[in-house]
């Protein structure tokens, strides 16, 4: 992670770069929107549920498994195929960041740890642990530069303390960022995407500002496209102000899409159709 200059307070120097403030202001509209839904007075477990599947979706599908919601929805079996264990392990992923959330304050990197044994599912040595120098990563939707191990661990241990200390920055920015440096550390051997966008979804809900998870970023991610949050990513991986920007306004389209599908389930519920 890049920022502007030395600061005790380097997320929130981010949200002071030109463009983030209008950004973090739309988000927080679209929210209170959504969370003033007389649906949400009386049904908000439905439309949590609803928000975690369809979030679920899609970080699969940016992950490569882009399945209709339907076939998500009625699916059992999902260790048949390579496409059915991502959208499986995007499912576990959002049923588990709800059960981390209390100690990511406290242990990010051990949340980090959690989320991937999840993903992964299995028992190898890789799992649940940052990658060792010469381990290879599967992560062909990514094709940026791969750090080394040593630079993966500092830049881990780094977030992990901004996360800890706590910070002024809104939680757009704080989300953002965590969900752009796992993206450019990749620091396990699979499953790097799905962990991201799990860890943004825990501190956008962790935060406060989408306390009941109804404002499913991942939807937004996959309907901007890969393409868009490819080049988005690029952004953030520059460190230049106009890529962090960049990068954390698509971020806030993507909670802003989300907010609209959420917003489309209330309707639904409203008029008995779903």
């Amino acid at each position: 992670m890049s920022t502007t200059g030395a600061t005790a307070d380097p997320l929130a120097a981010l949200g002071a770069l030109p463009g983030v403030a209008e950004s973090v202001e739309s988000v927080r509209k679209a929210v209170d929107r959504v969370y003033g839904h007389r649906v949400m007075r009386r049904r908000s477990n439905a439309v949590t549920s609803e928000a975690a599947l369809r979030g679920a979706r899609g970080s699969a599908a940016l992950s490569g498994a882009d399945w209709a919601l339907e076939e998500v929805r009625r699916r059992s079996d999902f260790g048949a195929d390579d496409e059915a264990r991502v959208v499986g392990a995007a499912l576990r992923l959002t049923a588990e960041a709800g059960q981390l959330l209390s100690i990511w304050r406290q242990s990010p990197l051990r949340v980090l740890a959690r989320l991937h044994l999840v993903a992964a599912a299995t028992d190898g040595d890789e799992v649940g642990r940052p990658r060792q120098e010469g381990e290879r990563v599967d992560e062909p939707l990514v094709e940026l530069p791969l750090p080394d191990a040593g630079e993966v661990a500092g830049r881990l241990e780094g977030l992990s303390q901004l996360i800890i200390a706590g910070s002024e920055a809104p939680a757009l920015v704080t989300s953002a960022v965590v969900h752009g440096e796992l993206l450019a550390l990749r620091p396990f051997t699979t499953g790097n995407g799905l962990v991201a966008r799990a860890a943004e979804r825990i501190v956008l809900v962790g935060s406060g500002l989408d306390p009941k998870a109804v404002c499913p970023a991942e939807v937004g991610h996959a309907e901007l496209g890969r393409a868009s949050y490819l080049a988005a990513l690029d952004g953030y991986v520059s460190g230049t102000p106009e890529g962090m920007a960049a990068w954390i306004a698509h971020c806030g389209r993507a909670v802003e899409l989300g907010v609209r599908e959420s917003t489309a389930v209330c309707e639904a519920l409203q008029r008995g159709a779903a």
